[in-house]
């Protein structure tokens, strides 16, 4: 162990973090070890370019063309709508189609003090958004004579609550078909690029973005299970949306039908300034520019029907191919930027309670793999459909927007 720690060291030397060996040496025993861990995992070469990059400009790039992307209404699709349905339900049938939900942030913007996954958002079920999410899979389950398989991405933060919340429900009567991967974590750090301690005494990590959905399904095996299983299609969506229709036939036949590795779902943007990332193409391929990104006059941009040239909005309801996301998680995505505020002990052991942003944590988007493919289909849905989430406490995407959405689309 000391001879690992002191090549460690060397690093830390070489990076400047060396205040880490303070905390390293005044621990003992198991804790111990599970810091040398920790030590041993960090890419203290991209932390450092990271630290770099919080100094850079975010913007588009100069050498970057932006263009509208083409796309689909599902409610204009008249006779094609059946055509995609039967390629997409054929599929189905024969076991090609499993589910991510990556659920791995906690409920705290919410006051809710657990995972985010196990929030009750006041239905007079009292049903949790895990078990809102189950249920319409159970129901397709049945409907198409297959189980579903559905895998669910944790993070090192909830994965045991989570296990725990599914034990105490049954797994909600599906238990033989979901599995349990944890998304990765990198270090944050502070103003200076030095690696923060929390108050545990070990290294404060934060989740690497949904992005990071690739590569987790690649380390912890599940893309190796998914093989295992026949599946070929994978559809990854978020925790938060309790409307989110993860078995679609229709998407499905479509993906099949244009022969794409992503099928992606989008809403109309509320108004120009909404702050969502919109599709596009980028030097000619497909992705989202983010609304940090993008210009007034390109979120105003608009057609000669008055539609917005950049309005499909971004809302995490994607249908990959099993072999592009294997290959998207063989390579790292870029990181981004995120300042935030973060409790933590400083080198003196002192507890340092911020009053605003003073760290950095560092997050891939999912969709910037989206530039590796040579195309993909976007599919216009309703968002009083398929898009309810849940974010804000109150006001826009709160409980009380999505249990209203809910309520109408179910006719409760």
């Amino acid at each position: 162990m000391e001879k690992e720690y002191e090549e460690i060291k060397k690093k830390l030397k070489k990076y400047g973090q060396e205040h880490l060996e303070s905390f390293y040496e005044a621990l003992e025993g198991k804790d111990k070890e599970l810091f040398l861990e920790q030590l041993k995992g960090i890419d203290f070469e991209l932390i450092d370019s990271l630290y770099k990059n919080t100094k850079k400009d975010v913007g588009i790039k100069e050498n970057v063309k932006i263009e509208p992307i083409d796309f689909m209404d599902k409610s204009k699709l008249s006779g094609d709508y059946k055509y995609y349905e039967d390629i997409g339900e054929k599929a189905i049938r024969a076991g090609k189609l499993a589910a991510v939900t990556m659920a791995g942030g906690q409920g705290t913007r919410l006051g809710h003090n657990g995972p985010k996954g196990t929030y009750d958002i006041g239905l007079d079920s009292h049903k949790s958004l895990f078990e809102l999410l189950c249920d319409p899979l159970k129901q397709a389950s049945k409907k198409y004579g297959v189980n579903i398989p559905w895998f669910i991405m944790t993070s090192k933060e909830n994965n045991k609550q989570t296990i725990e919340f599914f034990k105490e429900n049954k797994y909600f009567g599906y238990e033989k078909n979901i599995y349990f991967f944890i998304q990765g974590q990198l270090p944050m750090i502070d103003t200076e690029g030095k690696i923060l301690v929390g108050e545990n005494g070990f290294i404060k990590e934060a989740a690497d973005g949904h992005g990071g959905v690739y590569e987790s399904l690649v380390k912890s095996g599940m893309i190796k299970k998914m093989r295992e299983l026949g599946i070929e299609w994978i559809f990854i969506g978020g925790v938060d949306n309790c409307l989110v229709k993860m078995v679609d036939p229709v998407l499905m036949g479509i993906a099949i039908d244009k022969k794409v590795s992503l099928a992606a779902k989008s809403v109309v943007k509320a108004n120009p300034h909404e702050k969502v990332g919109a599709f596009c193409k980028k030097n000619g391929r497909p992705n989202v520019i983010e609304y940090s990104e993008i210009t007034d006059d390109m979120a105003e941009a608009a057609d000669k029907n008055g539609e917005l040239l950049y309005g499909e909005s971004h809302i995490l309801c994607n249908l990959f191919n099993i072999d592009a996301v294997e290959r998207m998680g063989s390579d790292p995505l870029p990181y981004h930027i995120a300042f935030k505020k973060a409790t933590y002990i400083d080198k003196d052991g002192n507890k340092v309670v911020p009053t605003s942003p003073n760290a950095y944590k560092f997050e891939a988007f999912l969709f910037d793999a989206f530039g590796e493919l040579d195309d993909m289909a976007v599919l216009r849905v309703k968002r009083e459909e398929e898009f309810a989430p849940v974010k804000n406490a109150e006001g826009t995407d709160s409980p009380e927007t999505a249990r209203k959405l809910y309520n109408d689309f179910y006719k409760l």
